[in-house]
């Protein structure tokens, strides 16, 4: 790092977010229930004045803040443009459901409050801000699950709450180990003692760091809660559980990578690729005969983290692994939110043969469809296609061929459920399910189609800005 200094300027995107968050509340307590909305207009613009920032910052030198507690490099500017983009396409799938909703407000507030969590976990260099985070990011997630206070809506929250917060107390026990290991809970501290503790004491604690970072990520095996969770939520909670939170915790997979456990003693290498080769094989495996559309998205979100975990897996093995996992995250998240907001847009259709007919009755929303749906999968030229490209090429070049090859297959075999969906929508069909449209929701999967093909086209310049610093 070129310079560490206290200025809270260096937080400003945070800062932002958790002001709109407080000062939104505060606002909701007068205003009526029609203009409720309000709320929501001042949390874009607290996204959107966020990105600004971030944007400025990422042309600086990098700088820690806070005792080095908060690092601002590619890895935090990144993920804060993506988290604050992807929350900006969120609060758009939320304004036409939640309009003069009794919650309306709450509703707006947690989504920046479990954003500014995600954003933490990605700028941190320290264990205990890590976990702050992952509090911060569950527990508003865990209130927005429940929002439906219907059978499903109830169980997709209690189960998402009892098994966050086992594996919640799980990493801070990790944690607990691993100070008692270091002797520090900084990373730059952290890092080189480790190297000198007992591997077993190393493994332990690293076991319970990663279940919690694990569970935010939605990676096996701390999944279970993803299919139900997602399946039992309105489909705009759906769309920010199965995005956000994981880009902070696959960008604090990647930071633990770099400057904590890979000296460490601790085959962390190993159980990253088992991690990701199990992820991508089970998500797929599940995903195949599902009909449900938001339980195969879910499916689908799990096989993706598998993707993801494959330059984490050679982070410090492979100088491709950072802007290869930087560029997939934001390939990932628009790509996600496209395909999510074609289902926010439809409320009536929730099964694959509902979606039949979509072609002839709304052309521009079944070509986002399969444009997203075949992102995914990742054909040329969206961006998820770059992202895997570079993904394998960095695993390849970190000696995990195998891991690649297993990647490689598990894309084709992908196909298979995407165009199950797929088929139905280009097909001849009445629509009946396909009457009732939601306008801004099929504004955002337009949007998203659209960022996701121009950022596969704009690869190219992308890609070498998130390797290192942008400072000239």
């Amino acid at each position: 790092m070129s310079e560490m200094n206290e200025n809270p300027l260096d937080i400003l995107p945070e800062v932002l977010l958790a002001a709109s968050a407080v000062f939104g509340l505060l606002l909701a307590a007068w205003l009526p229930r029609r203009r409720q909305w309000l709320v929501g207009l001042l949390a874009a613009a607290a996204a959107g004045a966020g990105i600004v920032a971030a944007a400025v910052a990422a042309a600086h030198p990098d700088v820690t803040a806070f005792g080095e507690a908060f690092t601002v490099d590619p890895v935090t500017s990144t993920s804060r443009i993506v988290v604050l983009g992807a929350v900006l396409l969120v609060l758009a799938l939320f304004a036409r459901q939640f309009h003069a909703h009794p919650r309306e407000s709450e509703t707006y507030v947690l989504v920046q409050l479990s954003a500014l969590g995600a954003l933490v976990m990605a700028g941190t260099q320290d264990l205990l801000l890590l976990a702050a985070g992952y509090l911060l990011t569950s527990i508003p997630a865990y209130t927005l699950a429940g929002f439906r206070k219907d059978g499903p809506g109830t169980e997709a929250a209690l189960k998402y709450y009892v098994i966050g917060a086992l594996l919640g107390v799980l990493m801070l026990g990790g944690i607990t180990v691993l100070y008692a290991a270091g002797r520090a809970t900084g990373y730059p501290s952290l890092g080189p003692t480790l190297s000198e503790a007992p591997e077993g004491l190393v493994a332990a604690g690293a076991v319970g760091l990663l279940a919690g970072v694990l569970f935010k990520a939605g990676a096996v095996p701390a999944h279970f809660w993803v299919p139900d969770t997602v399946q039992g939520s309105t489909a705009p909670v759906a769309a920010f559980l199965t995005t956000i939170p994981k880009i902070g915790a696959l960008a604090a997979l990647l930071r633990l990578g770099q400057a904590v456990l890979a000296d460490s003693g601790m085959p962390w290498p190993e159980v990253i690729a088992v991690i990701a080769a199990a992820s991508m094989t089970l998500g797929n495996l599940a995903a195949f005969f599902q009909d449900d559309v938001k339980r195969l998205l879910a499916y689908s979100t799990i096989s993706q983290v598998g993707y993801l975990l494959l330059p984490v897996a050679v982070t410090g093995r492979s100088d491709l692994a950072q802007p290869a996992l930087l560029y997939y995250l934001a390939a990932y998240a628009v790509t996600n939110l496209g395909a999510f907001a074609v289902v926010c847009a439809l409320p009536r259709a929730t099964r694959l043969a509902d979606y039949r007919g979509l072609a002839r009755r709304r052309p521009l929303l079944s070509a986002s469809l399969v444009i997203c749906l075949l992102g995914l999968v990742g054909t040329p030229p969206t961006a998820v296609f770059v992202g895997k490209l570079e993904a394998f090429s960095a695993a390849i070049d970190g000696g995990y061929t195998w891991l690649t090859i297993l990647a490689a297959v598990n894309t084709v075999a992908s196909l298979f459920y995407y165009l199950r969906w797929i088929a139905p929508a280009v097909s001849p069909g009445d629509g009946t399910a396909l009457t009732d449209s939601d306008r801004s929701a099929r504004g955002v999967a337009y949007t998203a189609t659209l960022i996701s093909v121009g950022l596969g086209l704009a690869a190219g310049p992308v890609l070498p800005a998130l390797g290192s610093s942008l400072a000239t």
